[in-house]
């Protein structure tokens, strides 16, 4: 097992990480990015390119699920419900926070005919911030994008409502079940992710990004299979031997991502079908690969070590950017060619921020609520 190093992602948490599933929830992030790169050229899900990046969500929740139940199942005899919830909001709401106060510094740089920024009061931003800040969603028709996003400041922030929730489940409910008790739960919400992936309005998994019915029933059951499920792998997870397992779970998360739309608007179900056994089978055997795979050599373990320490803070920060480059490819009316430069200069430059809000913001700031909130053992 590659439980063999303690990245920056652990500072609330004593037990080392596994590697390899860190350096796979860097992949998955990058492929995020890109993902949001090329929406600004797609007419609807249709014709995306990186078509189903959007399933890294579904891998992050996994994670997530298989990360705490690793770390917390067994110290609830000497650990407190309060505490817990603490460890959680460290790891969890510095950048939070910080990617709200970047979508806010530039918002008025975003401006174009899909939503009008000039017309947006400071009040009205600050206000946005604020809520945006401590994770509070915004209504559809009052936020002030005009969109529709739960954040319109930082438009992925909407994981992290649902990411809250899944600490809260599992925090009063989830940790109690027992193994068989759980694995029910994990079938009857495959069973309700796979009928909305395939018979609901739009042949994906693609929702929870508004508090809209059908978002909310998409977001919810993303999240109710998917960090059960890698709670669930957690708790019957015994190692096998594999080689290569991170090059090998990195190359299929690429090609999960990058596979075209399965059908066409006439049939949704197909491609509903194809999130469903990507979320239901391909992740459970990834994060399984993940966890039982070591790594071998310096380059591989820098690499794990250095993606998954970027994972989160890339995420949290990269979106403001897409609005800026979605409002300069519309206002200019660029093709991709021509947008390719600021498209280089806009992953590239959100690698840099993430590791420099990791190095000089996250990192001290989790450190600082570590002494202050938790009883940490001198």
């Amino acid at each position: 097992m590659s439980k063999n190093t303690t990245s920056a992602t652990a500072f609330a948490d004593t037990k080392p990480h596994y590697n390899i599933l860190d350096g796979l929830r860097g992949v998955a992030a990058l492929t995020v990015v890109c993902f949001h790169v090329f929406e600004a050229f797609a007419t609807s899900h249709l014709d995306q390119q990186i078509n189903h990046g959007y399933l890294a969500v579904d891998f992050f929740f996994m994670l997530s699920g298989f990360v705490v139940g690793y770390a917390y199942d067994d110290r609830w005899k000497t650990m407190t419900l309060k505490d817990f919830i603490k460890r959680r909001f460290i790891r969890l709401h510095p950048m939070v926070v910080i990617g709200a106060l970047i979508g806010a510094s530039i918002f008025y740089l975003q401006g174009c005919a899909a939503w009008d920024v000039s017309k947006v009061s400071v009040t009205a931003l600050l206000v946005a911030t604020f809520l945006n800040a401590c994770l509070i969603p915004a209504t559809p028709g009052f936020e002030i994008r005009g969109v529709g996003e739960m954040y319109p400041l930082n438009g992925p922030s909407w994981s992290l409502f649902y990411e809250y929730i899944a600490t809260l489940l599992y925090a009063f409910v989830l940790r109690k079940l027992s193994t068989k008790a759980l694995v029910i739960v994990v079938l009857l919400a495959a069973c309700g992710l796979a009928a909305f992936a395939i018979a609901g309005p739009y042949g994906d998994v693609c929702a929870g990004f508004s508090l809209t019915g059908e978002n909310i029933t998409g977001g919810s059951l993303r999240l109710l299979f998917s960090f059960p499920a890698g709670l669930l792998l957690s708790r019957v997870f015994k190692p096998v031997r594999v080689k290569g397992a991170f090059w090998i779970g990195s190359l299929s998360i690429i090609l999960v991502s990058a596979i075209p739309r399965i059908g066409g608007s006439d049939q949704l179900w197909m491609n509903g079908l194809y999130d469903t056994i990507c979320v239901v089978v391909i992740f459970p055997l990834l994060v399984y690969l993940g966890a039982s795979g070591k790594t071998v050599g310096k380059v591989t373990t820098s690499v794990c070590q250095f993606l998954g320490d970027i994972s989160y803070p890339l995420y949290m920060v990269h979106y403001p950017f897409i609005y800026w480059y979605y409002a300069w490819v519309k206002n200019k009316n660029l093709t991709f060619e021509q947008s390719l430069p600021g498209a280089l200069a806009l992953v590239i430059g959100s690698i840099l921020l993430a590791y420099l809000c990791l190095k000089l913001y996250d990192e001290p700031v989790r450190k600082f609520l570590t002494k202050r909130l938790l009883r940490v053992p001198k």
